[in-house]
């Protein structure tokens, strides 16, 4: 029987590059986002150029029935997810209180709340077999708050607090769970979360999401529970966990700030 990936913001960034990756290592997909065009133009050219079977799912992980929807599609096709991958995310970007509260309520649904409730449905079975991976991104934002990004780093917070936990929970089943910690990366994220205009994006030269998939792909087959992409970024994640919060909050804010 063939091993099944379920990955999600499968449509562009480093979902759509998890994709590719998995069905050239032999696995069958189950790909899902909200664009439907997207994953139909993936579907057709992954099942071009390799063995894959992929089934797609269009849904919004934001709203609450979407992680249930997926789950019993899994169940109704007797499809057996191997590798969870947990993709789907977005960002905004300014000042909290001017921020739009939809937005901000979207971007907690998607980033904490479907990612939790789609481990919740698929790691039990994973259990009982005694074997399986989940590979959720998070972010470098993970390490330090993130002033004119509160809340998305408050979500990759939660991510990489998430993901080491149950690691530790599941270790002793064979579970791999590893939180995948990207810097800046070349995809559509920096558009949909404003930030086009922020200091931040002209730091660092930014690493294909290509680049990120695959770095993410082989930590998680090695089973490394926290991957943090880039050895700037490896080193900034140590840093700040030593240095002043105040200190780093501030140095962020400056980093973050429109140019």
């Amino acid at each position: 029987m063939k091993k099944t990936a379920l990955i999600t913001g499968a449509s562009s960034g480093i979902g759509l590059e998890l994709a590719k990756i998995l069905a050239g290592d032999g696995y069958d997909l189950v790909i899902t986002a909200r664009r439907e065009d997207r994953l139909i133009e993936l579907k057709n050219e992954l099942e071009d150029k390799s063995s894959a079977e992929v089934n797609i799912i269009t849904a919004d992980l934001s709203l609450p029935e979407s992680p249930m929807n997926i789950y019993q599609y899994c169940e109704d096709q007797n499809i057996q997810i191997n590798v969870l991958a947990n993709n789907a995310g977005i960002g905004d970007y300014g000042l909290f209180h001017d921020s739009d509260w939809q937005k901000t309520a979207t971007m907690i649904d998607l980033n904490i709340k479907s990612l939790t409730h789609l481990t919740r449905l698929f790691l039990p079975s994973m259990i009982d077999r005694k074997k399986g991976a989940i590979l959720n991104i998070a972010s470098t934002a993970s390490f330090q708050p993130g002033p004119l990004m509160s809340v998305y780093y408050a979500t990759k917070h939660y991510v990489l607090a998430f993901s080491e936990a149950i690691a530790n929970e599941v270790q002793e089943y064979g579970i791999k769970v590893t939180a995948l910690c990207p810097g800046p990366t070349q995809s559509e994220f920096q558009a949909t979360a404003n930030m086009e205009k922020s200091k931040l994006m002209d730091r660092f030269p930014m690493p294909t999401s290509k680049d990120v998939a695959e770095y993410g792909y082989k930590a998680m087959k090695k089973g490394k529970r926290v991957a943090v992409h880039g050895f700037m970024n490896k080193m900034m994640s140590k840093v700040v966990r030593i240095l002043p919060k105040k200190w780093v909050t501030a140095t962020v804010r400056k980093i973050q700030e429109r140019k």
